[in-house]
């Protein structure tokens, strides 16, 4: 891998081909004593509704900026190495659409840090998702998200 063990390092991916759970947590794995992995999947249904596949969409160099500052907040010092893979594209049903991968000396830290990336991601990240029904779409939108709460 050739990171140092002292070098804190983020792994930002935005791709479209299928996302692997091992690929993302050995990118993080070798220097410390805890990993904490956020896996988000692809539903089959979504209120009563057959959900055949997703689509994302995203403003990659801004989405690429955003994640990095969410990966490197202050309040981490004591994690070493954050992965964060998105899919992009279409997204089959049981496929990861994100997963990320925190790796801290100790659980408690990597813990919190994985579940702030997530909830953070979803919050302020411009990634946009259509969801595909048997008879319909329907672009969702992200009640995580600032601009969501916004006057409309």
């Amino acid at each position: 891998m050739g990171v140092s063990e002292d070098v804190p390092k983020d792994f930002i991916q935005l791709k479209s081909e299928k996302l692997s759970v091992d690929e993302v947590s050995e990118l993080v794995i070798p220097y410390c004593g805890a990993v904490s992995l956020f896996i988000g999947t692809m539903r089959n249904n979504f209120e009563g509704k057959k959900v055949i596949h997703l689509e994302y969409e995203v403003y990659t160099s801004m989405a690429d900026t955003e994640i990095k500052k969410i990966c490197r907040d202050e309040k981490w010092l004591s994690v070493k190495h954050i992965a964060v893979h998105h899919r992009l594209g279409v997204v089959p049903i049981t496929e990861a659409s994100v997963i990320i991968a925190v790796s801290s000396p100790h659980r408690a830290e990597s813990l919190e840090a994985v579940t702030y990336c997530i909830n953070t991601l979803k919050a302020s990240i411009p990634i946009w998702k259509k969801e595909i029904y048997e008879d319909e779409y329907s672009w969702k939108e992200n009640k995580e998200c600032f601009w969501a709460n916004s006057e409309k």
